[in-house]
């Protein structure tokens, strides 16, 4: 009897390895393991040999670096979009792609089902499935941590060592971390206290600001139309981009937060997110937005920017308002081109320098000198027109206080 297929979004870590023979043990299914390369640093021959080691049919390892940059983290940053004041999206923006390419192997195989590794607590339950059933609801979804018996991260060590799977983490090394080519991320372990500071020893990308060094860096990044196309006055390709500036971020200690963050299933959790050269991008691309931008644009954008944010955090990515969203953010960019200089030095990333052919600051009007356009006399009855509602209330205050005054003294006469 031929046996129906499941496509599992697989990295070769703990959880995953486990769900693959648990799928194959529990249900019989041919596996079909997927590993998609956002740019986390694997051996992806190793990942691919593991999965079929472990009894996979059939193992893809997709490279979709490129595309996660240019059509997940550009949008993304062109929104100014982060959550809660911190959070610049790495998982966030990666799901939804990382759905997106279960789906199309589902479809190319013939599969019935998409099996993830998310935890039935976590966020990532909710953008893997929004987006599987976005974009093809006949899929059944098995997300093994909501009903299987294996209750904590412990247990799946335990399930893999039975089972005769390697797997890369101890009981001592107890972290979950999600890592792509925009970010890496650090949760549980001694982090699940939030009195405990975390240990820098925990890093993978960056330095700490006490080890960064003593003198500080100076990079250009220009853009066009809202999108960094060079590093330092040098064409470069996106992924390139990214890399580089990780490098550049890392060693500078630029981009390290510890934060308490609202899951979208209602609880907070802790995490710890080195994202180095995107906390640069960041930076710089609010800088050139803050010189070409006006006061109306920028501040509605802000709102718009929180609402993507959100969007984006909760897995709604292929949604009409995401899209829509999209458009007024692109119609934003348009003249967001320019260069920007940056100085990181310890942990700190400052624009220093801004440029733009479509700068709407102009030297000659802000100075004290005369020009043609501004007459400061005009300065008096825009102040008038302005403060108007301000005298009105003052008039009427000062009425109103004549009045009781008048009625006091009369009552005095009696």
């Amino acid at each position: 009897m031929k046996k129906e297929k499941v496509v599992l979004a697989y990295s070769g870590g703990l959880d995953t390895s486990v769900i693959l023979k648990w799928l194959e043990n529990t249900y019989s299914y041919d596996v079909i393991a997927v590993c998609v390369d956002v740019g986390q640093e694997e051996d992806f021959e190793a990942v691919k040999a593991k999965a079929l080691s472990t009894g996979a049919i059939k193992a893809y390892v997709i490279d979709v670096k490129e595309e996660y940059v240019t059509d997940y983290i550009y949008p993304t940053l062109k929104a100014s979009a982060v959550y809660e004041d911190d959070y610049l999206l790495g998982t966030s923006t990666a799901r939804p792609l990382i759905a997106k390419k279960l789906v199309e192997i589902a479809e190319k195989e013939g599969a019935v089902a998409i099996s993830h590794g998310a935890t039935g607590k976590g966020n990532d339950q909710v953008r893997f499935e929004a987006t599987i059933k976005a974009l093809n609801p006949t899929l059944k979804i098995i997300a093994p941590w909501r009903i299987w018996d294996l209750k904590s991260r412990e247990d799946c060590i335990d399930y893999a060592i039975k089972n005769n799977i390697p797997i890369p983490v101890t009981k001592k090394d107890i972290y979950s971390r999600d890592q792509n080519i925009w970010h890496l991320s650090h949760e549980g372990g001694n982090l699940e206290d939030p009195w405990n500071e975390h240990d820098s020893s925990i890093y993978k990308m960056s330095n700490s600001p006490e080890n960064a060094p003593d003198e500080p860096t100076y990079v250009e990044i220009q853009f066009d139309k809202g999108i960094p196309v060079s590093l330092n006055g040098q064409k470069i390709s996106p992924v390139d981009l990214v890399l580089k500036l990780n490098e550049i971020g890392g060693i500078n200690g630029v981009g390290v937060i510890d934060i308490i963050e609202n899951r979208l299933v209602g609880m907070k959790s802790r995490g710890v997110y080195e994202t180095p050269g995107g906390t640069i991008l960041y930076a710089a691309h609010k800088a050139l937005e803050k010189l070409t931008l006006d006061r109306a644009t920028l501040s509605f954008k802000k709102t718009v920017s929180e609402k993507y944010a959100q969007l984006v955090y909760d897995g709604l990515w292929f949604t009409p308002l995401k899209d829509a969203l999209d458009q007024f953010v692109d119609s934003t960019q348009e003249y967001v081109t320019g260069v920007v200089k940056l100085k990181l030095y310890k942990g700190s990333c400052s624009a220093v320098g801004t440029s733009s052919p479509y700068s709407l600051y102009n030297e000659e009007f802000v100075t004290f000198g005369e020009d043609d356009v501004y007459n400061q006399k005009d300065a008096e009855g825009f102040i008038n027109l302005f403060t108007l509602p301000l005298t009105i209330r003052a008039i009427m205050n000062m009425e109103k206080n004549n009045n009781s005054s008048n009625n006091n003294n009369k009552k005095q006469v009696i």
